[in-house]
């Protein structure tokens, strides 16, 4: 019997719009058993497929991955011209490889249920179309199974909990406590989305620095409850009386923004279609940090370093929830940490995840002629593309960026500084 699906207490909506994003956007890797039923279906002895393969094999020899193939126009090969998809026309939803049927949903473990995240690189999930998450059941509930499947879970005891920091852990329970309490500091309306996230934030350095082998269960939440009732007078309201960031501080942010909106495959890749030595030219200018940003996405407007400095003021109500709405399923789910962000433990998870927000703000200023909602729904969209999905973000190099920039304390000031 497979674990429940339990949604999370955010209104949040999605349906597929048929945008076809995610056809022309994504390399989709199948299992050797996809692969094998798709070669079944006969495409190769279709007119569509005269000039074409279905499936190619990809990466090392040693290790060859299968996925489906792109068209010259960057389309998976099985996009029709009506925007829609040949397996499933010919054969049913239930034909199509597993992580097409999935996307945009994400189950992450949590114990004994699933729950229920979402990429925010679909434009629906980001613009909130469509029908509440909770009307998805009966679908999500199928494909919890399969998920078990293709993670190697079924049949097995539960995964532990990722780690709060190094070795020290808690159970299931206490750990979703720690969410709860962060949810509702993120959820709290009381203040703008920089300062709850400099709230939570507080809350990791305190953490960090206690152990809880005894502090478990009830005693927890009201430890809980009283540490994050005190942020309200501890953490300072107005962002512009935070100190700027150090130089070596930007330094990283920068980098950091680099790879975040960085988009080397698809219709809107950047730099990439280049080659590699744009890329390492990129990354250059992005250190140095002056005259125009280097166009590491497609979709990125003619811009200058100097111009995403610049304070643009608060942002608008409808930009708050859009941000809101996305923090908050991202850390309610658990996409933050653990398997679903690179084996990052929780602590580590929560200061990665917050770091996306001055990149997401700084983003934002490129698209300034859009609406503030439009704008930052952009910069979401383009950075949830590469949250726990770029390799790059889960390398040894940018742990260490991350790690200096939260214990020197860089997080909170970038956060202040990208809300001027």
């Amino acid at each position: 019997m497979s674990w429940p699906v339990r949604h999370l207490n955010v209104l949040q909506h999605w349906d597929c719009q048929g945008c076809t994003n995610c056809c022309r956007e994504y390399r989709v890797y199948i299992t050797e058993e996809e692969q094998q039923r798709i070669a079944e279906q006969g495409w190769e002895q279709t007119p569509e497929f005269a000039n074409l393969t279905p499936v190619i094999k990809d990466g090392p020899a040693s290790a060859p991955r299968y996925r489906l193939a792109h068209d010259a126009g960057h389309a998976c090969v099985f996009l029709n011209p009506e925007g829609r998809c040949r397996i499933h026309e010919k054969f049913g939803s239930e034909a199509k490889p597993f992580a097409c049927r999935l996307y945009p949903f994400q189950l992450i473990h949590a114990g004994d249920h699933w729950r229920v995240g979402l990429r925010y690189s679909c434009p629906s999930a980001v613009r909130d179309q469509g029908k509440l998450l909770r009307e998805h059941d009966e679908e999500l509930r199928r494909f919890a199974p399969e998920l078990e499947k293709h993670e190697g879970l079924f049949g097995k005891p539960a995964p532990q909990p990722p780690p709060l920091q190094g070795q020290q852990s808690v159970s299931w329970a206490d750990l979703l406590h720690f969410t709860d309490a962060l949810t509702e500091m993120l959820g709290n309306r009381k203040y703008r989305i920089e300062r709850r996230w400099r709230h939570c934030l507080a809350l990791v350095a305190l953490c960090r620095q206690a152990t809880f082998d005894r502090v478990k269960g009830e005693r927890l939440v009201e430890f809980l409850n009283v540490v994050t009732a005190g942020f309200e007078t501890d953490v300072l309201a107005d962002p512009g009386s935070l100190p700027a960031p150090s130089w070596g501080g930007r330094m990283i942010f920068r980098q950091f923004a680099a790879l975040y909106a960085r988009k080397d495959v698809g219709p809107d890749r950047g730099l990439a279609a280049r080659g590699r030595l744009a890329l390492l030219w990129g990354a250059w200018r992005f250190a140095r940090g002056r005259g125009g940003v280097p166009r590491v996405h497609g979709l990125l407007p003619e811009t200058t370093f100097a111009q995403l400095e610049q304070p643009s003021g608060p942002l608008s109500e409808a930009a708050e929830l859009v941000l809101e709405r996305y923090y908050l399923v991202k850390v309610g789910s658990l996409q933050f940490c653990g398997r679903a962000n690179y084996g990052l433990g929780f602590w580590e998870g929560v200061q990665s995840l917050a770091l996306t927000v001055p990149v997401i703000l700084w983003l934002a200023r490129a698209f300034h002629p859009l609406p503030p909602e439009e704008a930052v729904g952009r910069a979401v969209s383009i950075v949830d593309h590469n949250f726990g999905f770029s390799p790059l973000l889960g390398a040894r190099r940018q742990r260490l960026g991350l790690w200096f920039l939260a214990h020197r304390g860089e997080l909170e000031k970038l956060i202040g500084w990208y809300s001027r």
